[in-house]
């Protein structure tokens, strides 16, 4: 017995479905992003078992109410630790959420309803509560390291109820 056809998604035809990540202009690279800003929370892995555990802590560069980075063009100069998302890495790190777009075109997978390439509105990403916004207590510079443990959270590595439907909700 074979398994049923795939249904074809709705999204075919579409950059990020006809091309890969390494094709991908910089203007379409960089739309990818749905501006949820989980990936600038700091996180700290386990060294024995390399488990990941997010903190809801972020870098200092977060504008935490945008989701946005305050020098996104500099933000390698002034965080040296900060993590450039390329074709390569996206498909190795193990600390990005299960909804970032880049992981999702990685494994072929489609985008959310919530993504703004899909909706055509960047604040989809909140109100489909995935984003940062509302929910982070602090920077870098406000937690010191030795007290970031005290800070582990598990909402950035799930997706919320809302998120996970297959349509905006009416």
């Amino acid at each position: 017995m074979t398994a049923p056809a795939k249904k074809p998604s709705a999204q075919e035809g579409l950059f990020w479905k006809t091309k890969t990540l390494e094709q991908m202009s910089g203007p379409e690279w960089e739309s990818l992003c749905d501006g949820c800003a989980r990936c600038c929370l700091e996180k700290l892995e386990d060294e024995d078992s390399g488990k990941i555990y997010f903190t809801h802590v972020s870098c200092r560069l977060l504008d935490a109410g945008l989701c946005g980075c305050k020098d996104y063009a500099n933000r390698s100069d002034q965080v040296p630790d900060c993590v450039r998302l390329d074709p390569a890495n996206v498909r190795t790190l193990n600390w990005l959420p299960p909804s970032c777009a880049y992981k999702l075109v990685a494994e072929g997978r489609d985008l959310y309803w919530w993504h703004p390439l899909i909706s055509g509105d960047p604040n989809t990403v909140h109100e489909a509560g995935v984003s940062v916004r509302g929910r982070v207590q602090g920077t870098e510079l406000d937690v010191n390291d030795e007290h970031l443990e005290q800070h582990i959270v598990q909402w950035p590595g799930l997706l919320p109820k809302r998120a996970r439907l297959k349509k905006r909700p009416a």
